[in-house]
């Protein structure tokens, strides 16, 4: 590859990983909308359903989200009545974030979106496995 080729769009990495990205979203919009979650919700419920309560700073890291950005999407869930803040009594400057029953029951109903995800794209579980690793490196990265 020659010098102005290394400059044109088609051939960086970062759009290609930006296009991918937006385009994932919007196979996940339309499986998710009956659930009432955005993408940006539903990582959340997630992280959640693996282990609720947590605090919003361990939520942040989890899903590699600053906690200011976090906190809206949080907020969110909580008038959707799927999760509650409280402070931690121990410690004031810790918000808790926990699953409402609702919130734990919403979970029986997102067990069809992988398999949703995977008929949309054409994919078997071993080759989404296999792009999500290929793509390990990238992660966590800052």
């Amino acid at each position: 590859m020659n010098d102005d080729e290394l400059l044109t769009l088609d051939n960086q990495l970062c759009f290609a990983i930006v296009t991918a990205a937006r385009n994932v979203v919007s196979i996940y919009r339309p499986v998710l909308e009956p659930l009432g979650l955005t993408h940006p919700q539903y990582l959340v419920m997630l992280a959640l359903w693996e282990q609720s309560p947590r605090s919003l700073g361990d939520l942040a890291a989890e899903l590699a989200m600053e906690p200011a950005s976090l906190s809206p999407l949080v907020k969110r869930l909580e008038a959707q009545g799927l999760v509650t803040r409280a402070r931690r009594p121990a410690d004031e400057r810790v918000l808790d974030i926990a699953l409402t029953a609702d919130g734990r029951a919403l979970r029986a109903r997102a067990l069809d979106v992988p398999r949703a995800i995977m008929e949309r794209v054409g994919m078997t579980a071993p080759q989404l496995a296999a792009v999500r690793d290929g793509l390990a490196p990238f992660a966590g990265r800052r």
